[in-house]
């Protein structure tokens, strides 16, 4: 799969088998020489085919009967597969070969993909080429602290609720209507691996917090973490006070929380004068913005007592995170929203 080398591999060929018509392709030859290539292969112009791995990418030709592949232990599992799948798609028997250096060990991953690819070549085979790939390369990190993709795009909590209503759509059910929060805080909540020791245990627990419509719900999973689990960790404790916290926004109809440089924000927002005049009044650094429906307040600074509280200082400190960043955050939307909101009821 070196574009460098390919003209060599293609010239050795040509000394073993002399009235073979060999042809070369790659992904850096020109578009309109590629195809002329391609196309003459199609056609029976050419014998042999030496070409990249860019023969992956679903071409269909029915007359190409074998297919070999030098240095397969340096390919992964999907692409073995996917280049296998280039033979044998008509009427003429394929044949795959998978090279491999005699003079050098496989490494353990190269051997279980190779193997695989040997032991499953039925049709229909895929799925087990693809269980097979999940077990080598492992899951990732769904249910841990650190995440990647779209999970950490979405969060986990709304990522669980759009597994649900994709499964709920599928089954022809009614999605619940639930308002989701998201909250984009320096808060270290998760469920450590090593507290709840099972992945389905920990998605049981993220998909109940995540559905969690009250604090009372909330109190409930506390106290079932607690007799089943034991004491509870920081970072749980941390989780079931973001789930508490969200209750408190789903209130007042917010539905994003986020730190945005030394301020935290909230959306969206509608704000009378009176209330606005009480936000500039009260808290430093805060701005209300009507156009788009969003408050921002600075984020407070304060000193970490010996019990690992937090309490707020004018002067010095470093800006405050965890709870106490969460209890501070629903005491401003307690003060500004709150009256608002009672407001709203009397009417």
């Amino acid at each position: 799969n070196r574009v460098e080398s390919i003209n060599r591999a293609a010239a050795k060929l040509a000394e073993l088998v002399p009235e073979a018509r060999i042809a070369v392709a790659h992904g850096q030859m020109g578009q309109d020489a590629l195809e002329k290539i391609m196309v003459g292969f199609w056609q029976n112009d050419y014998d042999v085919l030496v070409s990249t791995t860019i023969v992956e990418s679903g071409l269909d030709i029915p007359n190409a009967n074998t297919l070999i592949i030098e240095r397969a232990d340096n390919f992964g599992l999907s692409q073995l597969h996917q280049m296998r799948g280039r033979v044998g798609r008509s009427r003429e028997r394929g044949y795959a070969y998978f090279l491999y250096p005699p003079e050098k060990p496989l490494t353990e991953t190269a051997h279980d993909r190779l193997a695989t690819i040997a032991q499953h070549t039925e049709l229909g085979a895929g799925m087990q080429v693809a269980m097979k790939d999940l077990e080598i390369r492992g899951a990732g990190n769904l249910l841990g602290g650190e995440q990647s993709g779209h999970v950490a795009g979405v969060g986990f909590d709304l990522y669980v609720r759009l597994v649900g209503e994709a499964v709920a759509e599928f089954r022809g059910e009614q999605a619940e209507q639930f308002i989701d929060v998201k909250v984009d805080l320096p808060v270290n909540a998760n469920l450590p691996q090593d507290y709840l020791p099972g992945e389905r245990l920990r998605l049981e627990a993220y998909r109940s917090l995540a559905s969690a419509t009250s604090d009372e719900a909330v109190e409930a999973i506390r106290l079932e973490l607690l007799d089943r689990f034991g004491p509870i960790p920081v970072e749980v404790d941390n989780l079931l006070a973001v789930a508490r916290f969200k209750v408190a926004c789903r209130k007042y109809g917010i539905t994003e929380v986020s730190l945005q440089g030394q301020s935290v924000r909230f959306s969206p927002v509608q704000l009378p004068e009176s209330a606005q005049i009480r936000l500039q009044r009260m808290y430093d650094k805060s701005l209300y913005k009507a156009p788009v429906s969003t408050m921002a307040a600075g984020r407070p600074k304060g000193v970490i007592n010996r019990d690992g509280t937090w309490t707020v200082a004018n002067f010095g400190g470093e800006p405050i995170r965890d709870q106490a960043l969460l209890s501070w955050c629903v005491e401003l939307l307690d003060t500004i929203l709150g009256p608002v909101l009672q407001a709203v009821l009397a009417t």
